[in-house]
């Protein structure tokens, strides 16, 4: 693994805050193995088939079988793979069938170029919720505690009404969320809400933030990771020996996570876990993730079959951070920024969230 620091010229910083860790392609492809190459292949000779029934079909007067019967033999084969890798998990392929159509109908919006912003963000929202189910209440579905919650009921006395949840409070009280910016802000955010509200003392998750992006000039082949640190906001210290948590919408190739990964490990942070939650991701992007950081778990809303020639999943549902954020254009915002941008409604909605990263940033 080859991490590259760049010094650039310091423009009245000093040298060391201007330090650039860039991972590139080639250095992800030695975590493939053999077998991990031809089932990519395998599965990319299907998708091309499918792809070809793409070109064909017509919305107007095409009835799609093609199609379907296509899908459902991608899905099979994904499904195949996935189930000899224990630390990738696909929502659809691990609950219960009758969950099924709840994700598939979500990402089914998600995909939709017609989806506007406003539901955009509120099935990003409810993704993450399922997500959130599966990758923590699930597991601590056999302990549960009590909520006696008051209600405004006080006629003819004051109302109690008491619930049982998943006991996750082992699970997430050494979670710190880590944003891979910028399209990972939300998301990260709703998680964060999740572990609040589940946990029975209202943990409120450290964050620690990632300026980190790929190169979108270059293709898959030569794509190079650019983790900016002068632009990033973390502790070291509170990383090590913590839950690492990412929530990112789309996990492509893998590559900024494990630029991040490698980073933090070369710097000495050794975490007590990572987790990687997805809405969308792609098969080589999975297997990379677990194959190059072996404490690392995947968990995904829904598994695509390949990438195009430039790292972009397929079918995929384009660029999500512009999808959940809006372009920057010219001037990329800041954090502080991009939160003010989700509006008062949003950031009512995730206040203690806000406050934590407001404190990151500014200290």
């Amino acid at each position: 693994m080859l991490l590259v620091v760049e010094n650039l010229p310091s423009l009245g910083y000093p040298v060391a805050m201007r330090e650039k860790i860039t991972l590139q392609s080639h250095d992800l492809d030695g975590y493939l193995t053999a077998k991990d190459e031809a089932a990519l292949a395998e599965i990319g000779k299907l998708y091309d088939v499918y792809l070809d029934e793409c070109r064909k079909y017509d919305p107007c007067t095409g009835d799609g079988q093609a199609l379907t019967r296509l899908s459902a033999e991608i899905s099979s084969q994904l499904e195949r793979i996935v189930a000899a890798e224990d630390r990738i998990h696909v929502y659809s392929f691990e609950t219960p069938r009758q969950q099924h159509s709840e994700g598939s109908r979500l990402i089914a919006r998600l995909r939709d170029p017609k989806t506007g912003h406003e539901e955009f963000l509120y099935y990003i929202q409810r993704a993450y919720e399922l997500l959130f189910t599966h990758v923590f209440a699930d597991q601590a579905i056999d302990s549960k505690r009590s909520i006696i919650q008051p209600t405004p009921v006080t006629d003819p006395a004051p109302n109690y009404a008491v619930h049982r949840i998943p006991d996750i409070d082992p699970l997430i009280h050494d979670c710190v969320m880590c944003v891979m910016l910028r399209g990972a802000l939300l998301p990260s955010m709703i998680v964060s809400k999740e572990i609040q509200d589940y946990s029975s003392d209202g943990y409120i998750t450290p964050f620690a933030l990632f300026r980190i992006k790929r190169d979108e000039s270059c293709t898959e082949k030569d794509m190079r990771y650019v983790l900016d640190l002068d632009k990033s906001f973390f502790s070291l210290e509170e990383l090590d020996g913590k839950d690492l948590v990412f929530a990112d919408p789309m996990n492509a190739t893998g590559g900024s996570l494990v630029t991040i990964v490698k980073y933090l490990e070369k710097e000495g942070v050794r975490p007590k876990s990572i987790r990687f939650i997805n809405v969308i991701s792609a098969l080589k992007g999975s297997l990379r993730v677990v194959r190059a950081l072996p404490q690392a778990e995947v968990y995904t809303l829904w598994m695509d079959p390949v990438l195009n020639s430039r790292a972009y999943i397929m079918p995929g549902l384009g660029d999500a951070g512009d999808r959940l954020n809006g372009e920057d254009g010219d001037r990329p915002r800041n954090i502080i920024q991009l939160v003010a941008d989700y509006g008062q409604a949003i950031v009512n909605l995730y206040r203690d969230q806000v406050r934590k990263i407001e404190e990151t940033v500014l200290g």
